[in-house]
């Protein structure tokens, strides 16, 4: 079975938010597309606390109950099934949607008989690709959905680094006009 999990297309990851990826709400309109070609859909959050070391490397996002923490108001959250959320303690990051603290992803995905993992979200440089490599290493076979992530590119070109860093380590990218309904 293969799922749609979407990382971190929260509001202070969209223009206007706190940590913006330019362009960061255009996934939008490509994942809610995306949604019914899909048995499973799910979700990842960065969920921090006020008071947390990751703030030593980024400005203060996603903080526990704020509206920054929201998804985008136009993301069709109706349709997940699960949400898993990360960076929920003092000491860690988060990057991963397999780091999540409220449930174990690779657990749920077993039991849900996934097999085939679909990443769309934010950002592609940070916590999709250390989502997709995880995903791969932990044996789902992989997929980036090119036109539905964006980069924060703190460093110009940080993007298509992580892209090529994705697919040589075995994950496959693909845009979404390329995906079926199972």
């Amino acid at each position: 079975m293969k799922a749609l999990l979407i990382v971190d297309v929260q509001n202070d990851f969209c223009p206007g938010g706190a940590l913006a990826v330019p362009e960061g709400d255009k996934v939008v309109p490509v994942i809610n597309g995306m949604m019914d070609l899909f048995p499973l859909v799910i979700a990842s959050k960065d969920w921090h606390p006020k008071d947390t070391v990751h703030f030593k490397k980024w400005p203060p996002h996603c903080v526990q109950d704020s509206k920054g923490a929201d998804f985008h108001p136009k993301l069709n959250a109706a349709k997940l099934k699960k949400i898993f959320l990360k960076g929920t303690k003092n000491k860690d990051d988060g990057y991963s949607a397999f780091e999540a603290t409220n449930a174990d992803l690779a657990d749920f995905l077993k039991k849900e008989k996934v097999d085939e993992l679909y990443v769309a979200g934010l950002a592609t440089d940070y916590c999709v690709k250390a989502t997709a490599l995880d995903a791969d290493r932990l044996g789902f076979e992989t997929f980036v959905v090119e036109d539905g992530v964006a980069a924060v590119n703190a460093k110009p070109g940080d993007g298509e680094k992580a892209l090529k860093a994705m697919a040589r380590a075995g994950v496959t990218l693909i845009n979404s006009s390329e995906i079926t309904r199972e």
